[in-house]
């Protein structure tokens, strides 16, 4: 079948109300704390320290548009967990999921105290076992983390919802407190929120350049801006800013969505009566979910489902084979061949060699703050990181200290060329993506 291209736009921005675009930077300025991105990262930053400190002036710079990036082009999924860390003892892993499922609560929370008009469900979703060794060990870790109180479940292979029982599924986790978010519905949202704390939103206006100290100096769109602090919330775009170039894959994920249909139909189709989303423990994972309209939106499974360019340059042009992750798709769910793809979309994730992300703050004078890396796991972690790095603002650490995410250690990757060499020649023999182990807890 065909698919329907539209110039890499998402169904999650199809569906936003048209706006007009905020005024970019027009003149110099000296301010308090400057945000570098648009995305979960920076307006969630932004909301945390304009409500704590008024009087700061906080200005936010977006090269393009709020939402324009991975935050907007994502496959929806709100994760607990950190990637790269595999559960061990029980009451640490227990203490991870918490402060993940944290940042569910604060998305959740923020939506309800102002109101926002967003599309968003919190109805779960399946992590599906492929390999009966994984299984068995989910079951155990399962098991241990419901003693420390943690609301998940296992289901074997006889009791999975009709939509999981494809080739291979011999279980899946189920993780009620998770769910999935619009974006960009969100964050267009959470706009006016912040700008009524005080928070100036400059759009189309890329930050050139950074020269750090007491103030740091940045060139934004022609003009100078110095800053008491700055916040690097662009994740797969930071090294084109010259950071974190030796730890951070900007990585291409493609995703298709449905035309939209009725739960009826798509319980003829094989999707059933649920609305929770899935993944599943194949390196080269895939993803899906099921918006409030009805569109099914998938991702990944396959090596040609994510891209990666010499040099990681951060557009997307050339890398996409959306008909590839189409035709995995429908190995999935075979019911929905006759349904329309209507959105077909990549977007860049920050992918580290062990998938472990870091929230942090470095620099001599030790006000560069960052979010970065979280590796597929960004609609969760992005979200978390603006209450984390208004914490680190603040000096108010102990909450997070002994997390993984906090000041995490991101492993070294070789340069160029190797880096590029190294990744196409592994995920070409082994169909899997080159890592490094990541942390048991």
């Amino acid at each position: 079948m065909p698919i329907f291209v539209d110039d890499n736009r998402s169904l999650w921005a199809a569906g936003a109300a048209p706006r007009p675009a905020r005024p970019g930077l027009g003149e110099n300025r000296d301010v308090d704390v400057a945000i570098i991105g648009g995305g979960f990262t920076g307006m969630s930053t932004a909301y945390h320290i304009a409500k704590r400190h008024p009087e700061l002036r906080i200005v936010l710079f977006e090269a393009k548009r709020v939402a324009n990036g991975g935050s907007g082009r994502n496959g929806g999924l709100m994760l607990n967990w950190v990637n790269g860390v595999e559960p061990g003892d029980p009451a640490r892993a227990a203490a991870i999921w918490r402060a993940t499922n944290g940042g569910i609560d604060l998305v959740e929370g923020i939506i309800r105290e102002h109101g926002l008009d967003v599309r968003w469900r919190r109805e779960g979703n399946y992590s599906v076992h492929t390999r009966p060794r994984g299984a068995e060990q989910a079951a155990l870790e399962v098991e241990g983390l419901r003693k420390e109180g943690l609301p998940l479940q296992f289901l074997d292979a006889a009791a999975l919802p009709e939509r999981l029982r494809f080739e291979g599924a011999v279980g899946a986790t189920f993780d009620p407190s998770s769910g999935h978010l619009d974006g960009v519905s969100y964050l267009e949202a959470l706009l006016p929120v912040v700008e009524k704390l005080g928070v100036q939103v400059f759009e189309g206006s890329p930050v050139d350049s950074i020269v750090e100290g007491t103030p740091c100096h940045l060139q934004v769109a022609g003009h100078t801006v110095r800053a008491a602090s700055i916040v690097l919330a662009t994740n797969a775009y930071t090294p084109q800013l010259g950071y974190f170039r030796d730890q951070i894959i900007p990585l291409f994920a493609h995703v298709v969505a449905t035309e939209p249909r009725s739960p009826e139909e798509w319980a003829r189709r094989g999707w059933g009566r649920g609305a929770s989303g899935f993944d599943d423990d194949l390196d080269r994972i895939a993803y899906g979910c099921m918006t409030q309209s009805g569109e099914l939106v998938f991702g990944g499974g396959h090596n040609a489902a994510y891209g990666y360019r010499y040099g990681g340059r951060p557009d997307w042009e050339g890398v996409a084979d959306h008909d590839a992750v189409y035709r995995r798709f429908l190995k999935y769910l075979p019911g929905a061949a006759d349904i329309p793809v209507a959105h077909r979309w990549t977007g860049a994730v920050g992918l580290t060699w062990n998938r472990i992300c870091s929230m942090g703050v470095r620099g001599e004078a030790r006000n560069v703050y960052y979010g970065v890396g979280y590796s597929g796991h960004g609609v969760t972690l992005a979200n978390l990181a603006g209450r984390v790095i208004a914490d680190l603002f603040d000096h108010q650490e102990a909450e997070w200290a002994g997390q993984p995410f906090f000041k995490g250690e991101m492993a070294w990757m070789p340069p160029e060329p190797f880096r590029w060499i190294g990744y196409h020649t592994v995920t070409r023999l082994t169909g899997k993506s080159p890592r490094k182990r990541g942390v048991k807890v």
